[in-house]
């Protein structure tokens, strides 16, 4: 990963439950507004927020995850963390870690720093990932009619979406809630 200035890594992109995710969205759309200043000249946050400024569920699950340490130890994401953890989301509606990690890796970082480990079989009950490629299949065990990495409207969005410079991304966070 850091001979390709990869900075976050994932398997498996679902949608979460949002019953467990209500206010964070709009917890992290205060916390972008008051501070400008963590944000970066371009981010892939456009996978996680539409253009209608609806948080879209998806994230990067974090049973599987490799991530450059100095991400979360920057102070950008030291930020935005104590913010969430001020608003007690944590606590009261039980923010995750997957969805918290997968809105500031695509808040904080454009695409090309954020990989999808498509060559590693993955599976949790509910969700799989067999590898399309044919050379993998002889290490894989795993069965490819339930593979949901192709078929789930995350890892289609991940292709689609592109990153958004910082004022669109402001743009957006100042849009009123479209529930």
């Amino acid at each position: 990963m850091r001979d390709n200035n990869l900075v976050y890594g994932y398997t498996i992109a679902p949608t979460e439950k949002e019953l467990t995710v209500e206010t964070l969205w709009n917890t992290t759309r205060r916390w972008m507004i008051e501070n400008p200043e963590h944000l970066p000249e371009k981010s892939f946050i456009h996978w996680a927020i539409n253009e209608k400024s609806k948080y879209t569920m998806c994230h990067f699950w974090s049973n599987f995850e490799i991530v450059d340490l100095s991400f979360y130890r920057s102070a950008a994401y030291e930020s935005y963390f104590q913010h969430l953890d001020r608003a007690g989301g944590f606590f009261y509606e039980r923010w995750g870690d997957a969805p918290v990690h997968s809105i500031a890796a695509s808040m904080l970082l454009r695409k090309e720093q954020i990989h999808w480990f498509e060559d590693v079989g993955y599976h949790h009950p509910g969700y799989a990932h067999c590898p399309n490629k044919p050379e993998m299949h002889r290490n894989c065990i795993c069965d490819k009619g339930q593979n949901f990495m192709y078929h789930g409207m995350c890892n289609r969005r991940f292709a689609e979406v592109g990153d958004i410079y910082k004022d669109q991304a402001l743009e957006l966070a100042h849009l009123p809630d479209r529930k």
